[in-house]
């Protein structure tokens, strides 16, 4: 790691941004990415199925992310 992997936030927190090509052409996972930003922080979010239907929220911590959960929004949207 170089010292210019490193970012900070607006408030002076130091984090490490993986790169987008990590996460292509997983196994399981082809949804689209959306990410929000949040103090100075790029945060990704699933956003998939019906726009009218119900919203489920599947949270996960570290160190896992959403490709935990990746058989479970399937099926989510599958049922609508």
């Amino acid at each position: 790691m170089t010292s210019a992997d490193i970012q900070h936030t607006a408030a002076g927190v130091a984090f490490l941004r993986a790169s987008d090509e990590n996460s292509r052409n997983l196994a399981g996972y082809a949804f689209v990415p959306n990410y929000v930003d949040f103090e100075g922080l790029r945060l990704h979010y699933v956003d998939e199925g019906p726009r009218d239907g119900p919203v489920a929220s599947l949270m996960h911590g570290m160190p896992t992310w959403s490709f935990l959960n990746r058989y479970l929004i399937k099926a989510l949207v599958a049922k609508g």
